[in-house]
């Protein structure tokens, strides 16, 4: 049986200049928070057949806007009436508790230690429907704590009590993780700074997520700029699979 204990936030909670940009929150009716809710479809229509209930969200190099997506992705999925868990697998540099205003002092490497159980390590945000792992304290090994039998068993109990569990993963080219969670997943999404990412670079994160045999749903631009008759809008997210 899945519960939640009831944590009081502190009032001096305030948001870090890390926290990602909710815009499918303040913004439900932009044209970028529509193109949220496009991906969410184009995901759920990409593979036929196949339920796909975790997703990895990854990039190429630091800075593409991976967590942004993976965030807003969660809101979308949420909003939709599913239950979601987002987990902050980037335990280097962690952004998902200040992104949903929760705390850090526990997460994903504590339950990985065996520390704290799973309900212990899920905290509710003020998303209906949405609940976050956080990454927790800096781990010395964070490479292995993703390929241990814990992660395959938090994974395995996430299934269980949500619809959709979204990973925010570290960039491909910068450690292993990524690689390692991704072939742990039913689905990946590359995210790809458009205009900034150097072609050869993206090849080889695709490479890389190729040979782990991960399942690549497809790839988020962000930053793109989509022609629309005479206009131009800016369209900071569009998914090509």
């Amino acid at each position: 049986m899945f519960w939640l204990k009831s944590r009081k936030k502190k009032k001096s909670l305030k948001l870090s200049r890390k926290a990602r940009k909710l815009v499918t929150v303040t913004d439900m009716k932009s044209t970028v928070a529509e193109q949220y809710r496009m991906i969410r479809a184009n995901i759920t229509f990409s593979t036929p057949g196949q339920e796909i209930k975790t997703i990895l969200v990854t990039s190429s190099t630091p800075g593409e806007g991976k967590s942004t997506n993976a965030a807003n992705l969660g809101v979308v999925f949420a909003h939709e009436g599913k239950k979601v868990l987002i987990i902050d697998g980037d335990m280097r540099k962690s952004t998902l508790h200040q992104t949903f205003k929760t705390f850090n002092n526990i997460g994903l490497s504590n339950f990985l230690t065996k520390k704290i159980s799973f309900e212990e390590a899920v905290q509710e945000t003020f998303i209906v429907g949405l609940y976050v792992i956080t990454s927790g304290p800096v781990p010395t090994n964070p490479a292995e704590l993703l390929s241990s039998k814990a992660m395959d068993a938090l994974i395995l109990e996430a299934k269980k009590t949500f619809d959709i569990i979204i990973i925010d993963a570290p960039p491909l080219l910068s450690v292993s993780d990524a690689q390692i969670l991704s072939n742990k997943c039913d689905g990946t999404l590359l995210i790809v700074n458009a205009g900034v990412a150097e072609k050869e670079v993206v090849r080889k994160a695709t490479a890389i997520l190729e040979n782990s045999q991960a399942t690549i749903l497809g790839v988020i631009l962000n930053k793109y700029v989509a022609p629309r008759s005479k206009d131009y809008y800016n369209a900071e997210h569009y998914m090509e699979s």
